[in-house]
């Protein structure tokens, strides 16, 4: 829905700039460097979004991703809960997924660097996963799936400030947003995240189709907005004695420029996904440590 809901079996719920840190270190910050830093941020092309997942009011996420942006690419990492140590006073998080979107390539790479492994989608493939899956969607027996289908969600909708809510049957969503680094900037996130949408509908299908959120992001990218909070909630499919209501909430921190780590995160992500093997997709998601629930991170 980030860094928006993505669709996912249980829910259904990512050059150069001369920033003055790594400047002073590469004593490298003079005005002309300013000058072209601050150019390159008018255009989108770096930002960095942090996200973090809280299922049911939980005050520990249950996933956790950077999204950075630089040269029109986005590079998302994906962490999920290690495990406590006996010394952590919370759940160590651990790597589990990088994903490449680069929109001027016109494809998808997903990284999975602890099996060494990259599976490439091209974006056309998505564009057509979302023609069928939407026309799948509108014949469904189920009204919150054949809502979610669209194509219209106006009647649902309501906008108040920078606020958004829409409601469908069974299924609530709110966003609050922010206004983002530059215009470019919020089309460049509205880009990024309808494409992470569309992946995991296709990696990990099942659960609330993603149009509702497509939707959304439609209206925060011409408000010049990027997300900075997302709550979905899901009510059982048989009402109160079906079960609990599905509430997830994610949490977005926008900064308009690059850290050093996060070019050196950045440095060694090239590496890992020139080194990982090539595999279809089929034999990428068999064995995929990324969990649909836990995959489901917020856009």
């Amino acid at each position: 829905m980030a860094r928006s809901f993505l669709s996912a079996r249980a829910v259904l719920v990512r050059r150069p700039l001369v920033f003055c840190a790594w400047a002073l270190l590469a004593g490298c910050l003079v005005g002309a460097e300013r000058a072209r830093a601050a150019d390159d941020g008018e255009r989108g092309g770096i930002m960095r979004v942090e996200t973090k997942l809280f299922a049911h009011g939980a005050d520990e996420p249950v996933s956790r991703s950077l999204t950075l942006f630089r040269d029109g690419i986005a590079w998302d990492f994906l962490e999920l809960p290690a495990g406590a140590g006996a010394d952590d006073a919370e759940p160590r998080m651990e790597l589990v997924e990088i994903v490449l979107h680069d929109p001027s390539r016109e494809r998808v790479v997903v990284i999975d660097p602890k099996r060494n492994l990259k599976t490439q989608i091209e974006s056309v493939r998505l564009e057509r996963l979302g023609v069928s899956l939407a026309k799948w969607a509108r014949g469904s027996d189920d009204r919150l799936i054949r809502w979610a289908g669209g194509p219209d969600f106006e009647s649902g909708l309501t906008e108040n400030d920078r606020v958004l809510e829409l409601a469908g049957p069974r299924v609530r969503y709110a966003v609050t947003h922010a206004a983002a680094p530059s215009v470019a900037s919020a089309a460049a996130y509205r880009e990024f995240a309808d494409s992470a949408l569309l992946l995991r509908a296709l990696v990990h299908p099942g659960g609330v189709p993603p149009f509702p959120r497509l939707a959304l992001n439609r209206r925060i990218e011409e408000a010049g907005g990027i997300p900075a909070e997302v709550t979905l909630e899901i009510e059982p499919r048989l009402g109160p004695l079906g079960g609990r209501t599905e509430r997830l909430k994610s949490v977005h921190k926008v900064l308009p420029r690059l850290l050093a780590s996060d070019l050196d995160r950045i440095e060694t992500a090239e590496s890992q996904a020139a080194a990982a093997e090539p595999v279809e997709l089929a034999t990428f998601v068999d064995g995929d440590a990324v969990d649909s629930r836990a995959a489901s991170v917020a856009r």
